[in-house]
């Protein structure tokens, strides 16, 4: 078992995240030989998250990457934890020693990359030292300089060196581990009063944060047992096009786009791309449509100019209270198009569908890996006396799913592997009967629909160099399909 997957399993039962019960589920589901991602996404598609927590998993999965690559951790992750020993007697306090978690970074980030770029002119060892408007002027300066160099996200928390990551891979900024007076004042310079108080109430909070037009990240800040911790990702600037992303069939995407009802997801584990996506979508509508387009976001990152819609943005937290209170008042505000940021309860969800059913198309996103894992997920929200109504109304309203995947690429950066379901009459008479297990079959010969299975585009990226044979191993399932992989 990855040493990763060790780490993400003491973390995550540390903090309750999930239980260890669960845990040695999705171990016994996934293999001994599965990586993080997968064992990550099998905890989501399973449930044993909680959505609202699936942001804590991610950065939790960005820690155990690093501390794995120096070994598992000392105690072992699957078994239930000794209790605490009661406190010592008080001593004198020895001269201060060096942090645990610091060696394990620093040794990991050889074996995980040489970092990419270094503090700018924030040097964490003085923070203590500098007054709030100089740290913010520096902190600014940092972010720019991350997004100028193809850094994706950057971590500050406390009891851990400040680390960023680029095409996957983490790397410390500096071998300075922050304390918790300094990751609480990293954090939370930037922020308007008002913000701060509300991320000291709820302990989570999600904003957008636009420095100039060309450098936006999402933040999301929180606490965990060390102390505060905030999560930076980076951008994009540019409005995405979709023949841009790398979609196989991106024809049978925008074909979707032509219809004025219906319900289409965007789904993927954490991390890729379903945003990005998302936007490329809305911008596709925005230039070749005259509707008027809501979209629900926690936060909003891309900004959509109108062009040929009319673009109304609302922001979780700023503008609603949440994604079904949004939902529920853009009904009456007259629009043909939602979109929306995130499925993920019950009263969203069934929203979302009757929003499809009335006349206006919809497009969501949901953490699931596949288009069989989506519908099911899709449904099984719904107690069982609305199993039979949903089915029907689903079978109905669906129009197509798109899941997506970035991989490592043989050269670097990423690739985008996909799988598209579109309806037809067979998807719907699945749906409707509730036997998932049958679209693989219709997906196989739905190829002149636009139809592709995800491992039949991984196979795709293998063949044509683009991704290693580990990498197309690590994301394909079938016995037949793995056989043909050498190398």
């Amino acid at each position: 078992m990855d040493h990763a997957i060790s780490w993400l399993v003491r973390l995550g039962v540390e903090q309750e995240l999930f239980t260890l019960e669960h845990a040695q589920l999705a171990r016994h589901a996934v293999g001994e030989q599965a990586n993080l991602l997968a064992f990550a996404q099998h905890l989501i598609d399973e449930a044993y998250v909680d959505d609202e927590r699936l942001g804590e998993l991610e950065k939790l999965a960005g820690m155990a990457q690093v501390r794995g690559a120096d070994g598992p951790p000392d105690e072992d992750a699957w078994s239930e934890p000794e209790p605490e020993p009661p406190p010592a007697p008080a001593k004198p306090e020895p001269p201060p020693a060096a942090d645990p978690v610091a060696p394990r970074v620093a040794s990991a980030s050889a074996a995980v990359s040489s970092a990419p770029i270094e503090a700018g002119d924030l040097d964490f060892e003085q923070i203590g030292g500098m007054d709030d408007d100089t740290l913010a002027t520096k902190l600014r300066g940092l972010l720019v300089l991350c997004g100028d160099e193809g850094v994706s996200d950057l971590h500050m928390w406390a009891g851990a060196m400040p680390f960023v990551r680029k095409e996957r891979a983490l790397s410390p900024i500096s071998e300075h581990t922050l304390t918790e007076e300094e990751a609480m004042r990293l954090n939370t310079v930037l922020l308007a009063p008002h913000q701060a108080k509300i991320y000291l109430e709820r302990k989570d909070y999600d904003y957008a944060l636009a420095l100039d037009a060309s450098h936006r990240y999402r933040v999301n800040l929180m606490f965990q047992k060390d102390g505060p911790s905030g999560s930076y990702r980076m951008v994009s600037a540019e409005v995405p096009e979709i023949d841009n992303l790398g979609i196989k069939n991106a024809d049978t995407i925008k074909k979707l786009l032509n219809f004025h009802n219906g319900l289409m997801l965007v789904t993927g584990p954490v991390g890729a791309g379903k945003t990005t996506t998302l936007a490329a979508l809305v911008n596709e509508l925005n230039k070749n449509r005259k509707d008027h387009i809501i979209t629900v976001e926690d936060p909003v990152e891309i900004v959509q100019e109108s062009i040929g819609c009319n673009v109304t943005q609302r922001q979780v937290g700023e503008h609603t209270v949440s994604f079904h209170s949004a939902l529920k008042g853009a009904l009456r505000e007259d629009p043909d198009i939602m979109a929306i940021g995130e499925l993920r309860d019950l009263e969203t969800i069934e929203m979302a569908i009757s929003a499809s059913e009335t006349g206006h198309l919809v497009i969501g996103t949901m953490h699931t890996s596949d288009a069989s894992t989506t519908l099911n997920r899709l449904l099984d929200v719904f107690p069982p006396a609305q199993q039979t109504q949903i089915r029907t109304s689903v079978s109905e309203s669906l129009r197509g799913v798109l899941c997506q995947r970035l991989l490592p690429a043989k050269n670097g950066g990423l690739v985008l592997a996909c799988e598209i379901l579109t309806s037809n009459p067979a998807v719907a008479a699945l749906i409707r009967e509730g036997k998932m297990q049958g679209l693989r079959n219709v997906m196989e010969t739905g190829v002149k629909d636009g139809m592709c299975l995800m491992e039949n585009s991984v196979m795709e990226l293998w063949r044509a160099g683009k991704i290693t044979a580990e990498t197309a191993r690590q994301n394909v399932s079938t016995k037949q399909v793995l056989a043909q992989i050498t190398g």
